[in-house]
């Protein structure tokens, strides 16, 4: 989910008095392991993926050069776009977002926005 329906969970959350717990993932079976047990569960999932994380989802073999970083850029693109299209079949809403981003991971987080716009 995205937009104003995003906004809308996470507001929900905060009224009710509780927290959406977001889940660092690292390749698709982390992914799939939140998906299925927040299905078993009926709540929503939050995934999200860090730096070395998206790293690893791409293959720690790829080059990701400080200050380029393009295997995190590629893991955390690759692993957006593999929840997007799995998480319909666990009939559950799903936010996917990247975990927090120091300022020398800026490189990271400009490379995904960049890629978005593609």
């Amino acid at each position: 989910i995205t937009g104003k329906v995003a906004w809308s969970l996470l507001q929900f959350c905060k009224a009710k008095g509780f927290a959406l717990p977001s889940f660092n993932c690292t390749g698709s079976s982390s992914c799939n392991a939140v998906l299925e047990a927040a299905a078993k569960i009926g709540m929503p999932a939050y995934i999200q993926f860090s730096e070395g994380g998206a790293c690893f989802f791409a293959g720690k073999g790829l080059p990701n050069d400080k200050g380029k970083l393009q295997a995190s850029i590629l893991g955390a693109c690759a692993g957006a776009h593999y929840v997007r299209n799995v998480a319909p079949a666990y009939g559950i809403p799903v936010l996917v977002h990247s975990d927090h981003c120091a300022k020398k991971l800026l490189p990271w987080f400009d490379g995904m926005l960049e890629a978005d716009e593609v």
